[in-house]
């Protein structure tokens, strides 16, 4: 399958095009790269550098490339910034999409898999979150990515392009080689913030609020591994190809782990004592963000394989190879 994939030079499209290409795909990437990394992009990529809101741009892309379906990883993504600055995601994030979604209906390209987010949800305190839940966002960025799921409901209805969504809280890990990792500028992820202390970059990590109404007062978050994550859209984009109707997916761990458990795994996998300091709640934080999986693995197969131990390992074993990032 010829699979564009939109923000393919970022943390999680980067590895989805190296995996479809291990997997026998044929990845087209554009990048924009203002977060993104050239360096991240597999070299057996063919690499567009545009932005999705450049109507000339895309044309000129579907017109040099044979293209059976989109992947979508080209949003913003960061919760603090969009309350700063909601009207640059939803600049980019829903005109981004709307521009795609022309530009694929103008070339007759009918297959797109989303890559959402569980913050359309926004806070609940049953666990774990369904697809039946309520979308209630609480940000503008999961308003955003609300936005960009209910146009391409539209684009199926009006034009037969079908989508897949999946939503999910925390992607982490690396590939299998260690070769690409995750890198932010600036970090605000949990687990390579852990990292940064053992590689003598911060002397401490800060956890933000103990009294939480969890077993050891820290917030509870759901966490998947990149490899599980990357998998899950192979597995839309089959369920798509298969001439199933578009749909939407949680994709969690049904369980989630501490901000303590996930430095003592730290810690262990490390061989450090990684310090912490306890700092006040945030405003906002949920007691726990848990996601369903029953739907995904019932209708897609999807599960997922690697646990906690698993992508501290192969996030570390990255960060040690790139410590100065790419």
């Amino acid at each position: 399958m010829n699979i564009l994939v939109l923000g393919g030079a970022g943390y999680i499209g980067s590895h989805f095009a190296k995996q479809a290409i291990k997997e026998g795909h044929h990845a087209i990437v554009i990048d924009n790269l203002q977060t993104g990394h050239l360096k991240a992009v597999d070299k057996n990529a063919v690499f567009y550098k545009g932005d999705i809101r450049d109507s000339a741009f895309l044309d000129y892309v579907f017109n040099s490339e044979k293209i059976d379906a989109c992947v979508h990883f080209a949003a913003n993504s960061l919760v603090g910034v969009s309350m700063k600055e909601p009207l640059q995601y939803f600049d980019n994030n829903v005109y981004g999409t709307i521009e795609l979604l022309k530009a694929m209906n103008r070339h007759q390209v009918k297959y797109i898999v989303f890559s959402s987010s569980a913050a359309v949800y926004g806070s609940h305190k049953e666990m774990p979150i369904t697809e039946e839940f309520l979308t209630l966002p609480t940000n503008p960025y999961g308003e955003s990515k609300l936005m960009m799921e209910k146009m391409m409901k539209w684009a199926d209805l009006a034009y037969g392009m079908r989508f897949v969504s999946l939503r999910y809280f925390n992607v982490a890990g690396a590939s299998d080689d260690h070769s690409i990792g995750e890198v932010h500028i600036p970090e605000t992820h949990l687990i390579p913030l852990v990292l940064r202390v053992p590689l003598g970059k911060s002397e401490t990590i800060t956890v933000f609020g103990s009294n939480y109404n969890t077993p050891d007062g820290t917030c509870i978050r759901d966490y998947i591994h990149m490899y599980d994550l990357i998998q899950a859209h192979l597995l839309a984009l089959k369920y798509l190809s298969n001439n199933n109707p578009s749909d939407i997916f949680n994709l969690g761990s049904n369980s989630g782990y501490s901000n303590l458990e996930v430095i003592q795994m730290a810690r262990e996998i490390t061989n450090h004592p990684i310090p912490l300091v306890m700092g006040d709640r945030r405003p906002g934080d949920p007691d726990q963000l848990i996601a369903s999986n029953t739907k995904a693995f019932n209708i897609l197969g999807w599960i997922p394989t690697k646990g906690l131990k698993d992508i501290i390992t192969d996030a570390w074993a990255f960060h040690q190879s790139h410590p100065e990032g790419y």
